[in-house]
């Protein structure tokens, strides 16, 4: 004769599955997710000069920060230019490199001629100097792209 399963054993079991459901769902607002992750043009530095990555197709995402240098707790503008690109969207994801910062994802508004901006603002790191990775996401009909573009803050000046 077989035993039935207890009633707690069934609601345990079925909370890990809406658990793993929702987990899934909603880990790219985590972590941004590309199809494509292209690498910036070494050497460029955000706090002097735009920086920019050329996609396989012949794409161009350029990123720009200003004022410059960028300010820690306080807000600036994030600009994004695409040429040969055409974005449904475009966020950029700012993470401490050394240190996690928490989420910090911002969604830029469309200007025309591919021209993205948004205002940010970064949080103030104890140590003075933080090295950041601005993760530029762009969505297309056909996939997301995302460029990594490292740059550092310092709280000296603010």
């Amino acid at each position: 004769m077989r035993t039935p399963i207890p009633l707690a054993e069934i609601a345990i079991i079925f909370a890990l599955a809406i658990v793993a459901v929702v987990g899934y769902k909603y880990s790219p607002l985590l972590l941004p997710k590309a199809d494509l992750t292209i690498e910036p043009v070494a050497g460029c530095d955000l706090q002097h000069q735009a920086c920019y990555a050329i996609t396989p197709g012949g794409g161009r995402v350029e990123l720009s920060f200003a004022p410059r240098p960028t300010p820690v707790v306080k807000p600036f503008q994030v600009a994004v230019t695409l040429s040969g690109i055409t974005a449904q969207s475009v966020e950029v994801d700012f993470a401490g490199v050394s240190m996690n910062m928490g989420f910090n994802r911002k969604t830029l508004i469309a200007k025309g001629d591919g021209r993205f901006f948004v205002d940010a603002m970064l949080p103030v790191c104890i140590s003075g100097r933080m090295a950041w990775l601005a993760t530029v996401v762009v969505e297309t009909s056909n996939h997301r792209i995302a460029v990594p573009f490292m740059f550092e803050s310092s709280t000296a000046g603010n």
